[in-house]
């Protein structure tokens, strides 16, 4: 839910295919398993001809003799410094001599190929050493040619690449969060107002008179707009002609701030989504400390840093794309609006079901998931201000907006609701605790980040100290606490630094670079 979001539909349909990684092995079981083409060649999957419950991938020449083939651009790169053999299986249909070449390109020494002839017209392994050659280093595009210089249109078959390796899951999550510590189960009885404990209603205009993108609707606190009914929390967008704040528009919504900010942890959310063109329901976060009038934390005095320095995590819009094509994405100053850090993918009927759309944000990556089904992960190499505003804490936001980027209002459209069963925020020893006791005003921790050293200066006796992970695992302890800690032999990260005095305990948090 952008605040400045230019972009195309078709920047959104294709981000689905990147939704799963391209790596080796390849068995063409994953709609990623896609190879490009050059040079009038061709490329598609087809059911195997001696066992049609196996896809393969279908590899196609034209009669030209200039040099023609397909490739792959792979997410994880093939290295001969593990492995410096390639094998799959080829298919021809005929018995002639077919001479299949693999290429290595893009990687960190000079583009190497190997060839491999065979003259069975039946599913036969090849074996491509690259060992004959020098082989070493790694690279990241798989090239394929069959039969250079040959005058003869061909059509063969390919299955199961192999450079040894085994297929990881890029969109693993690192942590798991298990400790709930804040939700909203919407289970009041009857029709009834939000809770105002948890959730604000963000209602004021921005500068202008018209909220971001484009959109036409006004952001109500009226209990038409939001309520909990049933067991669930409804955030309806209707359509009434209604005036706030001077300015008269066509369209009413809601747009909820939680009252729960975080750093790390999980989010679930488990909803149904609106009918309707030109409807955008967003399950999304900005940094607390977004400096945007209105909005819930710059009325706390929060607001300090613009957008979008403060980062922005989208963790579920729908209406960017085609009905059920939901997406994903993440906003920083490295990259902003037409985000390059996004994906998406197609779901089952979003309005009649429910799913639940998630993100498990942690110090080193940020997963989003569906249905608890990892599909796309952002995980800079270089994490700073530009790459990663991600480490200060994040709030919610739950809205429907109308229009905009998200295309023209159906003129059918009368109202619908974004349908939420509940929203969960999980994470770990810790990290929901916040720093209320009257131990924190009574000491110091220097420098921080930290590079070796952390200093303690502390105005009360301390009986313990103990220094754990963003996961929860004991790190070490000092019983009698010393002015100092050694942290040089630890990896990078985020800690949480435990301190007791007597019968009371304080908790920092610490970055160690």
């Amino acid at each position: 839910m952008k605040k400045s979001f230019i972009i195309s539909i078709f920047t959104l349909l294709m981000s689905a295919q990147f939704a799963f990684s391209q790596q080796m092995p390849l068995d063409f079981s994953d709609i990623s398993d896609v190879f490009s083409n050059w040079g009038g060649s061709t490329f598609t999957t087809v059911p195997s001809p001696t066992d049609p419950n196996n896809t393969v991938g279908q590899f196609g020449r034209n009669s030209s003799v200039s040099e023609q083939g397909n490739y792959m651009d792979l997410d994880r790169s093939i290295d001969l410094d593990f492995n410096d053999e390639i094998t799959l299986k080829f298919y021809a249909s005929d018995a002639n001599s077919h001479t299949v070449t693999v290429k290595l390109e893009n990687g960190t020494n000079a583009n190497i190929e190997v060839g491999a002839t065979t003259t069975q017209n039946m599913w036969t392994e090849l074996t491509f050493d690259f060992s004959t050659i020098g082989g070493n280093g790694e690279y990241n595009r798989l090239t394929i040619r069959i039969d250079d210089g040959s005058s003869v249109a061909g059509t063969f078959l390919i299955d199961d690449i192999d450079d040894g390796s085994v297929h990881l899951d890029l969109n693993a999550i690192d942590v798991e969060y298990t400790d709930l510590v804040w939700s909203d189960e919407f289970d009041t009885p009857g029709k009834t107002a939000i809770n105002s404990t948890n959730w604000f209603h963000q209602t004021q205009l921005p500068a202008g008179g018209s909220w971001f993108n484009g959109e036409e609707q006004h952001y109500t606190n009226r209990i038409e707009n939001s309520f909990v009914e049933n067991d669930n929390l409804n955030i309806v967008a209707i359509k009434e002609s209604f005036t706030d704040q001077g300015v008269t528009k066509q369209y009413t919504s809601a747009r909820l701030n939680s009252k729960f900010a975080f750093t790390y942890g999980r989010v679930d959310v488990r909803a149904k989504l609106p009918a309707g063109n030109g409807t955008w329901p967003a399950i999304w976060t900005l940094g607390k400390n977004i400096s945007e009038s209105g909005a819930y934390w710059q009325t706390q005095g929060f607001g300090n840093t613009s957008w979008p320095a403060c980062g922005e995590i989208d963790i579920m819009e729908h209406g960017l794309g085609a009905v059920n094509h939901t997406s994903s994405a993440l906003h920083t100053p490295s990259s902003f609006g037409n985000t390059i850090n996004t994906a998406s993918q197609v779901i089952s009927d979003v309005t009649n079901n429910y799913h639940i759309y998630s993100v498990n944000w942690s110090p080193n990556q940020i997963t989003f998931l569906v249905d608890s089904v990892g599909f796309y992960t952002y995980n800079p190499a270089v994490k700073d201000a530009n790459t990663w505003p991600f480490d200060l804490e994040q709030y919610l936001i739950l809205n429907i907006a109308m229009g905009g980027v998200s295309g023209s209002i159906s003129p059918s459209f009368t109202q619908s609701p974004m349908v939420i069963d509940y929203v969960r925020v999980y994470q770990n020893n810790g990290l929901g605790v916040k720093d209320n006791s009257q131990l924190n005003s009574s000491i110091q921790v220097y420098p921080n980040p930290v590079n070796d050293i952390i200093y303690l200066n502390a105005n009360v006796p301390l009986t313990k100290l103990t220094l754990c992970d963003v996961s929860g695992k004991h790190i070490l302890t000092q019983e009698k606490p010393k002015e100092s800690i050694n942290v040089s032999a630890l990896r990078p990260g985020v800690y949480i630094l435990e301190i007791y005095s007597s019968q009371e305990k304080s908790q920092k948090r610490v970055i160690i670079n």
